[in-house]
């Protein structure tokens, strides 16, 4: 992947309806230039699809958190498999640094979250965590 790609990606994530037409010239590239970028992003699987945010998506996970998780041993991959099947876990992420993993979590009451967290941190393997509630969303464009 190199910077054309990049740009590209961080233009669909700003608006992914935008027509190609628009994208190449925003780009600076022909159109047929981006269509063939695009379908190579697509089938290569670095872009596995698009979506649509809704404020009603929002709404439905009124109150919403990260919660870092730290691992024993080497049950990371049964822990997310475990997260990911919680109707409440919106996203899993393995990461760097001294968390493994940061589970997002959306759920409609604080009463809800706390049972969520509890329910998480019972997992066996969890060695730790730590979660920060999410107040606002903002995303510039």
């Amino acid at each position: 992947m190199d910077e054309l790609d990049r740009e590209l990606i961080m233009a669909l994530s700003r608006d992914a309806r935008a027509p190609i037409s628009e994208l190449a010239d925003q780009l600076g590239v022909t159109r047929t230039t981006l269509r063939a970028r695009l379908t190579r992003l697509k089938d290569s699987g670095e872009i596995i699809g698009f979506t649509v945010q809704t404020k009603s998506t929002i709404a439905q996970r009124a109150v919403r958190g990260l919660m870092m998780l730290g691992i024993e041993g080497r049950g990371t991959e049964r822990i997310m498999s475990r997260l990911a099947a919680m109707p409440q876990v919106m996203a899993v992420h393995s990461t760097n640094g001294s968390w493994d993993l940061i589970a997002e979590i959306g759920t409609d009451t604080l009463e809800h979250l706390d049972a969520t967290l509890f329910e998480i941190r019972r997992m066996e393997g969890i060695t730790r965590s730590e979660t920060n509630l999410l107040l606002s969303t903002r995303k510039g464009r």
